[in-house]
Formats: structure tokens, sequence, C-alpha cells
């Protein structure tokens, strides 16, 4: 186990967890022991493998020959140390393990590992047209049948659910579908494989991003989008390795995220290898539950940025990065140089297509270590002599389309040069300030009952807690008699209101509060932003106080970068509207400047 141990480390650049060495420890020996009584002793064995273009790991692949065609043979086994779990209701594809609290659902095994086999072959070449070389099977090695009957009957089970009962039937089923390879070259094969999309995989994906007619480029929009497929086709016609990079910088709203889903539409449909990623677990389960909704596997075109670590060189033709300004130093978090980090993410990105596309806005860099500028694109450019095409975005989509609206905040903020000045209003976006959070909310209320989208958010000035025994949220976010929870911060969804990464977009996200991290790269019609004691105005400046923070995130920034951090978040915070924003702040002095900023609204009246 020790060795395991250090392999993961070495590998992962991390120490494994306790509860993954004693996973390991119970769950792979149960394994190796029924290899063997299998007669599979030779058979080559990829522990912890890592999915193509994700952070996702099976927990054992078999490799070896088919033992009839001697074609390249592989089985995804999901292994779970469960001695009893159910059924949730009539589902077919979600359980709950006896004695967890508060109780999850967890997903049947059988289907988990289905979809990591589908997964391997979708985004694996070597697997294409190949589809019958991968099996899945999952093992619950300390379960007796009578534990989990209502696993074993149901429908996404079919024979591919052994437990310590059928144990011999699981050997059985292993010798029927693998081998030794004599020559050991499957297991290389797969780990050599180069890691892009399928091509019916990308026939899917243009079928349904393509056929979404509000994808309507304007302007220098569809020039990014050209500017693309013409860089695309000169690398090409190049040859001998030839890259460049095309670098889209634009403000909230300008309309990056159209240009990279309308680019991602049209590559598929020329089948040319793509991918999405962005540096945002919120953002990208979005765009895969909602661009691409009723099209199994199409969401395996959205990943991140760190699921590039270990990518070949120019596996991808062209690989769209989103919401760029969120690059990290390196994929792991370690020291860039170190035995851990040997190289820095932005060199992984470029690394990995041919064609790199950044699509990134300098004004939303929120946490420290996020690297996204177009000074360090170029520069990490110019150090292996790669040229950089560039396009501004002009245009203003968000916000209700107001570019005074966008300066506004920009220099209310200090983040451009102006200072703050008095809103001059704007017929497309209305601006207003509340008295108190209660009347921000009724406000914000009385626009939904009319049919408009609304979310509160707030700056990261209260503790966070995790929801009751009972499900119920804490209502953390206090400011007088007014309380509400912060949005749920665990990636399951609690009494029926969402996960923290399906707060913006889900109609139920109203009546908890969002932070940066929810928040950013969504919109919403109605904004309401809480500025907390974080930003105060004092005198004739804005002042952060780090003291008023709970963002864990920051503590490591140093003045400077504090006040531009947080700057920034509420930057980010106050561009997610698309009708209007309500502001209001804790601060009595700040919240005076705001309706000196603002005529004509005390009270939240109209602008």
């Amino acid at each position: 186990m020790t060795e395991l141990e250090s392999a993961y480390t070495f590998t992962y650049r991390k120490p494994p967890s306790g509860a993954e060495v004693t996973a390991w420890r119970e769950s792979l020996h149960a394994l190796a022991l029924l290899l063997v009584d299998a007669g599979l002793e030779k058979v080559e064995l990829l522990l912890e493998y890592p999915l193509p273009m994700c952070s996702l790991r099976a927990d054992a692949v078999l490799a070896g020959v088919h033992p009839r065609t001697g074609e390249p043979a592989y089985v995804v086994v999901e292994l779970k140390q469960w001695s009893a779990a159910e059924r949730i209701g009539d589902s077919d594809d979600l359980c709950q393990v006896p004695g967890i609290m508060p109780p999850r659902a967890q997903l049947h095994p059988v289907a988990q590992v289905r979809r990591y086999c589908e997964y391997l072959v979708d985004l694996t070449r070597e697997l294409e047209g190949h589809e019958h070389r991968v099996s899945g099977v999952a093992f619950l090695h300390n379960a007796e049948d009578r534990n989990v009957v209502s696993l074993l009957t149901a429908p996404v089970a079919g024979g591919r659910l052994f437990t310590r009962t059928t144990r011999d039937a699981f050997a059985a089923f292993l010798r029927e579908r693998i081998a030794p390879d004599p020559e050991f070259r499957a297991a290389d094969t797969l780990l050599n494989s180069r890691s892009a999309p399928a091509t019916r995989l990308l026939d899917a994906a243009a079928d349904e991003v393509r056929g979404r007619s509000h994808f309507m480029l304007l302007g220098a929009q569809q020039k990014a989008f050209s500017l693309v497929l013409r860089t695309l086709a000169h690398v090409h016609r190049e040859g001998n390795g030839q890259k460049e990079i095309v670098l889209v910088n634009g403000g909230p709203g300008s309309g990056k995220s159209v240009i990279a889903l309308s680019l991602l539409g049209e590559l598929a449909r020329r089948r040319i290898p793509t991918a999405h990623a962005t540096g945002s677990k919120s953002f990208t389960r979005t765009l895969q539950r909602k661009v691409t909704e009723g099209r199994s596997g199409t969401g395996k075109l959205f990943t991140y940025f760190n699921s590039f670590e270990k990518a070949r060189g120019n596996d991808l033709d062209v690989l769209i990065l989103d919401e760029a300004h969120r690059l990290r130093e390196t994929s792991n978090g370690a020291p860039v140089g170190s035995r851990w980090a040997k190289r820095r993410q932005i060199d992984e990105l470029i690394d990995a297509a041919r064609v790199p596309v950044f699509l990134l806005d300098e004004h939303q860099v929120v946490r420290p270590g996020e690297t996204g500028t177009a000074e360090v694109i170029e520069k990490a450019a110019a150090d292996r002599g790669v040229i950089v095409r560039h396009v501004d975005l002009d245009a203003q989509f968000r916000c209700g389309g107001s570019r005074a609206y966008e300066a506004w905040v920009l220099q209310l903020l200090g983040l451009e040069p102006g200072g703050p000045h008095t809103w001059r209003g704007d017929a497309n976006f209305e601006v207003r300030v509340a008295d108190s959070p209660a009347q921000l909310e009724d406000f914000l209320q009385a626009r939904r009952d009319e049919g408009c989208s609304a979310r509160i958010t707030a700056g990261f000035c209260w503790p966070w807690s995790r929801p009751k025994k009972d499900g119920a949220l804490v209502d953390d976010v206090t400011i007088g008699p007014w309380r509400r929870p912060w949005n749920i911060s665990t990636p399951e969804g609690v009494g029926g209101l969402p996960p923290s990464d399906l707060w913006a977009t889900e109609p139920a996200g109203f009546g908890q509060v969002g932070c940066i991290y929810t928040a950013q790269g969504f919109e919403y019609d109605w904004s309401g932003v809480i500025l907390g004691p974080d930003l105060v105005w004092r005198g004739r400046n804005w002042h952060a106080d780090r003291s008023a923070s709970r963002d864990k995130a920051l503590n490591g920034a140093s003045g400077p970068d504090f006040d531009r951090l947080i700057k920034n978040t509420y930057k980010v915070l106050l561009t997610r509207g698309m009708a209007g924003t309500v502001l209001y702040s804790t601060d009595p002095e700040t919240r005076a400047k705001l309706k000196e900023l603002v005529p004509g609204t005390a009270g939240g009246g109209p602008s």
C-alpha cells in the first residue's frame, strides 16, 4: 500500500486521503484475490485511472485481450465498500446507503460505471468504432445479495452488479470478457491514445448547439468567430505542428460565451476535434445541463482548465477557453517548477491544441492566484514563438445593453479613472438603492411575480454553514431582523433547492443569497446586490476591510491585491442583471453615498 500511496502522490501532486487509503486496502485486496482465483492474475491493472479531459477517476481498469477474438479488451471496475444499499423510490439510477448522515443520494454503481465506459469511449480515439472492447462492472465486495436486493433488480443493473454472494459469477463474467495480453500492449495502447471527442459525439453536439437560434453573432463577435476559423485553416495549411492563439477580450455581457458556444457548434459540425473549458464548476455544469440537455453524452465536450495537465500536444485542433481570466498558475496549486507541478497551466493549455482560444475579462479576476490576463497569455506565447491574434469586443449585451451602466460601475469602484459620479439614467437599464435588505428582496419578488428572473448576491462577509442534519439551511446572512441562508454549498440539492452549481439558473435559487463563486459567469433579469462591510465608503474613497471578509481564498492577498480583488468581486456582482440592479449596503455611510449617486431612489423608488 505504501508503494501505491507514493505513486498516487507523485502522479496527483498530493497525498491520498485517509478514506482513499482505507478503500484501497479493502477494495483492491478483494479485487486482487478475485483475479487470482479467476486465473486472471496476469491481466494488467490500471488503478485510479484518470478519464480523459476531466478530473474523474475509475477505480480500476483491467487491460488485456478478448479470450475469443484476441482484440484489445478493457473492463472498467467500480469498487464499493457498501455492506447495504437501497434504491430511492422508483428511481432507476439513484440509491442511498444506510447510516450516512445526513442522507445523501448516490448514483447506482452500475449507472456510474456505465457512464465511465461511455466517457472513455467518447473521448479516446483508439476506441472510436470499437465500443465493444469496453465493459463495465460494479463489485460490492462487502455486501450480501439480500442487503442490496433493490439495486440488483433495478433496470440499470442488468447483470453488471456483483456482491460477495455472487463472487464466483463475477469471476466467470470477467473470464468471458478478458484474458492476459501476451504482448502486454493493451494498457500502453489505452494510456498513449489521443484524447479527443469521437466523431459521433461531435455530430450530436453540432445538432444541439448549432440548432439554438439565439446564438446570433453581431459585429466583433462575428469577427472573432471568423478569425478562429481562418486561423485554424492557416495552421492546417502550414502543418509541421504550427500553432496560433486567438485572444478575445471583452467586458461582462459582451458576448464571449455566445462566441464560445457558436464556435463549439460549428467546429463539431465540421468534425474538428474541439473542447470547451472553463475554470468554474458552476458555469461548466450549467452548460452541460442546459446547452446539451436531452443529448446523451454531449456534455463531455465541456470540461475544466485543470483537465489538460497530462494531455498530449495538439490532441485537439481547437480548445475554447471561456472565462480565461480564471486561469491559475498551475493546475494542481503546487508551486510552478516544483516536483509536483512541472509546468504552468497556461503552457498546458497552449500545448493541448493547435488553436487555443482565450476569452477573458481582466476585471473579473477575483481570487489570488488567478493569472488570466492578456499580458500573461502574450508572454507565454512569445516565449514559444507563437503568434497571438487579438479581438476586442465592443458591444454590450448584458445590463440592458447599457454601456453607460458598465462604465458607471467601473468608475464607481475606482477600476477605471473618473471616480464615482451620479447615475444619469438609461432607458435600457434601471438602477435603485434600497433602504433595507427586506425592501430589496420585496422589490425583486415583485419582478419575479411579473415573470422576470432575479437573484440576491452579497459580499462574502458572513459565515457559511452546511445544512442541518434534517436538510434545513442555516440563515447565516443576518442584517438586523432580515435573515437568509447562503446558497447550498454542496453539489447535491437539499429539500427541492438547487445545488451550488445550479443556484443561478434554477428558479428555486431565489431565497438563498449567492456569492461571487456561484454568480460569476451567469446572468438574470434583476440583480440585488448587498455590499457588506468588506467594502465601505469613508470620506472620499473606498476602504476594503480585510477583517470583515470571510473569504478564505483571500487570506494570502497583499493589501493592494485584496483591495483590487474585493472591487473586482463587486464589479462582477453588479453586472449580472439584464434589466436592472438594486443595491443595498450594510454600512450607513456607504448607503448614503449610494443614494447620493443614484438620486431619487431613497426607499427603493424609481431611478
